[in-house]
């Protein structure tokens, strides 16, 4: 079994380590906007236009299956490489980590959409943003609107900043009271980000809820949530049901 695991999260991460140990013959694909991650097999960084595209990387490569691991937020990667596997009768497994849940002492404002995001931002001075990479739009619009903005990303802005605009970088996953510190050091009166669910980044939310500072949230988009057979919320069960499948194919 050739599997293509397309990634970039620390989920990602876990689910290739077992299989790379049970033999199975894994391709790891990264976007390439942060560091390379050190596993046991071919990682290939930056995606797939270089290679002239998904579908033909899937047939070139002879690849068996897809495990797509990849952010809940990147849908287009994600419908894509479902299409694909569609297209080519091919196994698609999809890795969706369960969304967070408001806690009795968390004051969360939820949104579906950027515009609604960028109209509540405006109601407050120094918000910190933790929702990745930006157009420069939605970042003068933001900007626009704040008398301060805290601007959190694991690799350099895309975006031009403007005046108020401070740029942390950083690479999860985040401690409680490394959150506390930014929060209070930066007069944080607003947390921004999207309900990516999961471990690595869930600080700053026990944070914001310590700190009693609002929490603004973008939903996920349509589709994240959706049932199916090949969609998991459980790192074990989904090895679990890849390595059957990398046994059944080893007997034919």
């Amino acid at each position: 079994m050739k599997l293509l695991l397309l990634g970039g999260t620390a989920d990602a991460r876990k689910i290739a380590a077992p299989l790379i140990e049970a033999g199975i013959e894994v391709i790891y694909s990264v976007a390439g906007l942060v560091r390379k991650p050190k596993l046991d097999c071919t990682v290939i960084s930056g995606g797939f236009s270089q290679l002239g595209g998904m579908h033909k990387y899937l047939t070139e490569q002879r690849i068996s299956a897809v495990l797509d691991a990849t952010h809940p937020y990147a849908m287009r990667i994600s419908a894509s490489a479902q299409q694909h596997c569609q297209q080519l009768n091919m196994s698609y497994w999809r890795f969706a980590r369960k969304p967070w849940v408001a806690q009795p002492d968390d004051n969360w404002l939820m949104v579906d959409s950027w515009d609604e995001l960028i109209a509540q931002c405006s109601n407050y001075r120094r918000p910190f943003l933790t929702t990745g990479q930006l157009s420069q739009l939605q970042l003068d619009q933001l900007a626009q609107n704040s008398q301060q903005l805290l601007y959190r990303t694991a690799a350099a802005p895309v975006a031009k900043l403007a005046d108020n605009v401070q740029w942390l970088k950083a690479i999860g996953p985040f401690a409680l009271v490394d959150e506390l510190a930014i929060m209070k050091d930066f007069k944080t009166d607003l947390l921004v980000c999207k309900n990516a669910g999961g471990a690595a980044t869930f600080a700053k939310l026990e944070a914001a809820r310590a700190l009693q500072i609002t929490v603004l949230m973008l939903t996920r988009p349509v589709g994240c949530a959706q049932n199916s057979a090949t969609q998991y919320t459980s790192i074990e069960a989904l090895v679990e049901v890849v390595m059957r499948k990398a046994q059944g194919a080893s007997r034919k």
